[in-house]
């Protein structure tokens, strides 16, 4: 049968069902096929922090999102236009963020008795539908036996009926990707390589994707089907890109562009343990990989692995920040090269393990006792997170201290085409080790005049013996001094050094085309997205907005008090109660206002658009008002 094919400028499709129902497995699948369509995309995948969460409740609901399009996306979009819902939990856990006219597709296998209980249904809200008290008049929604028809399709390979239903993520996935013509071959070849050890499971796989596939071809009950076209993209070679693997390549190109042995120790955490795992991968390229008991041995082994002269790393979540926090103070006191990566989650105590927050930065700024600052640097994109790396490593080295780069779960864990750098293009990064000098004594802590970093010394060279530890150093000589004189201009000299940073960051970009903006948006990390989103969004009612993003939060670029003066109104978008808004207030004087959202969630870019709008309409003296609610 000949059906309609239409085109569409971008979707946002959210998988959902049982932890254990391959969700992330098939937004993977489908994100890697509109990845190699060429498609910008941008992915938010969502899951329960417990292994197996209790089965067909709401609580044990995971889902995966994934926005592309056919031109430049910023986040993984406010609300799906598609949802494949698994079984009555999936269903209700996110009835609430469709937007009327939506799309469900829906396993109505599991819709039984005791699963709708579960999922807290009084009744089956599928056998309302087209009744006047439809529940769900407002979607467009497609019941189908995904589950029935996969088992029909995989008998022939003799799996228990338990075993054959879990090919039904293989048949939904099957089916999106003939509905949105996505390329088939790198499924089929990464289940071929997955599953090689089972021919019947990997057979099984296959079929159910191909049969998921000839449904929608066949089936009357889908008419039409979607054409999304390759965005356009500068000339390179790309790949799709989580957060935490383009820190882990960070990483890696910092040590080859040091020329310093990477050393990484880390204690398991989520959402940074994907750091661990990756970079055990690379011995190659001088990586060792250490996973420690506790948080605080695997920053003592970094700090180790520095003092003998590698680039030590360690990396964690905030909760293991406040473990490593006296050790981070040593790293301070020796003037160490450190990288402590936090890639940050809902909190207090342990929080929201799996879910997106960017509460740690009074944290990253003051969570040490004593005056004992340290450069913080923010990735916003999860490609960006590559350079955030090898821009933080550049500072560490250079300034011998330890640097906090502050990613955080919606980066890490979601992805986006990344362009990939020549190694060329990367900055090199000189670690200067010191030198014994005949003749001289050796000053651990005599200083650069235009860095203020101490001498790195590799202990075991002839003429660079010294004392280290925790203990304040006298100025120069580094032996242990109680002289109040001394704690002081060491206390400043630290703080100068941190400061001097500032003379090497570039101007601070601000996105004002017009030039005639009034109100100046200001972020950091993970919500450069939503705000570019929103951004456009306003301007494309008409009105100007300017847009400004830092990646330097200590010290600040040298630039933005003057910035921060252009503008009538600012306002500062965070996924916390305002800890930017408090020291952009402190440090410039600045009347800056909050959007804060702590839902564990990306910032919604309507919302923002909203706000932002608002602010606009009072800065000019008019009302604003935008012309649609869809995400640009």
């Amino acid at each position: 049968m000949s059906k309609q094919v239409k085109q569409l400028d971008r979707v946002v499709i959210r998988f959902a069902g049982d932890s254990g129902d391959g969700m992330q497995l098939t937004g993977d699948r489908f994100t890697q096929e509109s990845a190699v369509f060429g498609n910008d995309l941008m992915t938010l995948p969502n899951f329960p922090a417990e292994i197996r969460a209790p089965q067909g409740t709401i609580p044990g609901v995971s889902s995966f999102q994934v926005h592309f399009a056919d031109h430049d996306i910023m986040t993984a979009g406010d609300a799906p236009d598609v949802l494949v819902a698994m079984n009555p939990a999936a269903l209700k856990a996110n009835l609430g963020d469709l937007p009327k006219g939506a799309t469900i597709i829906v396993d109505t296998a599991d819709f039984t008795t005791r699963n709708l209980a579960k999922a807290g249904y009084d009744t089956n809200p599928l056998s309302l539908v087209g009744d006047a008290n439809d529940p769900l008049g407002s979607f467009q929604v497609f019941p189908v036996d995904l589950t029935g028809m996969t088992v029909e399709a995989v008998k022939q390979y003799g799996l228990s009926r338990k075993d054959a239903s879990r090919a039904k993520n293989m048949f939904a996935l099957g089916l999106l990707s003939w509905m949105y013509g996505r390329p088939t071959s790198s499924t089929i070849a990464f289940l071929e390589k997955r599953f090689a050890k089972v021919p019947d499971i990997r057979d099984a796989n296959i079929t159910a994707f191909k049969t998921g596939w000839n449904f929608g071809e066949t089936t009357e009950a889908f008419a039409v089907s979607y054409e999304i076209r390759p965005a356009p993209a500068a000339p390179g070679t790309y790949r799709n890109i989580t957060g935490n693997l383009a820190l882990a390549y960070g990483l890696i190109a910092a040590g080859v562009r040091s020329g310093l042995p990477l050393f990484l120790g880390s204690y398991p955490i989520t959402p940074a343990s994907d750091i661990l795992h990756e970079l055990s991968k690379h011995k190659a390229f001088g990586v060792t990989t250490f996973q420690a008991e506790d948080e605080i041995a695997g920053i003592g082994s970094a700090i180790g692995a520095s003092y003998a002269g590698s680039l030590g790393v360690t990396t964690t979540s905030g909760p293991g920040i406040a473990l490593k926090s006296e050790a981070i103070g040593l790293a301070v006191m020796t003037e160490l090269p450190l990288l402590v990566v936090n890639v940050q989650r809902g909190g207090p105590s342990t929080g929201l393990p799996t879910k997106t927050e960017q509460s740690d930065l009074l944290q990253a700024m003051f969570g040490r006792n004593g005056e004992a600052p340290i450069p913080i640097v923010a990735p916003s994109t999860p490609g960006d997170c590559f350079s955030a790396a090898v821009e933080a490593a550049r500072i560490a080295v250079t300034y011998r201290t330890p640097v906090m780069l502050l990613s955080d779960g919606y980066l890490a864990n979601g992805s986006e085409p990344w362009q990939i750098p020549s190694v060329d293009s990367l900055p090199q990064i000189d670690p200067r080790f010191a030198v014994a000098v005949e003749g001289e004594e050796f000053m651990p802590y005599a200083r650069d005049e235009a860095t203020l970093a101490r001498p790195w010394a590799i202990p075991g060279t002839a003429g660079l013996e010294h004392r280290i530890g925790g203990l304040e150093k006298g100025d120069g000589h580094g032996n242990i001094s109680y002289d109040p004189a001394n704690h002081e201009l060491m206390v400043r000299t630290r703080a100068a050094k941190i400061a001097a940073i500032a003379d090497s960051l570039p101007p601070l970009e601000v996105d004002d085309p017009s030039g005639e903006a009034k109100v100046l948006v200001i972020g950091w990390g993970s919500t450069y997205g939503p705000i570019g989103s929103a951004i456009r969004h306003v301007r494309k009612a008409g009105h100007h907005v300017a847009q400004a993003h830092l990646r330097h939060l200590n010290p600040f670029p040298k630039d933005l008090g003057e910035i921060l003066k252009r503008y009538d109104k600012v306002l500062v978008p965070e996924m916390n109660l305002g800890q930017l808004r408090m020291l952009l207030r402190a440090e410039y004087l600045v009347d800056a206002h909050g959007f804060n959202v702590v839902r564990g969630l990306p910032i919604k870019s309507n919302e923002l658009a909203e706000a932002i709008a608002r602010l606009v309409g009072e800065a000019e003296g008019v009302t604003v008002t935008l012309q649609n609610d869809e995400e640009l």
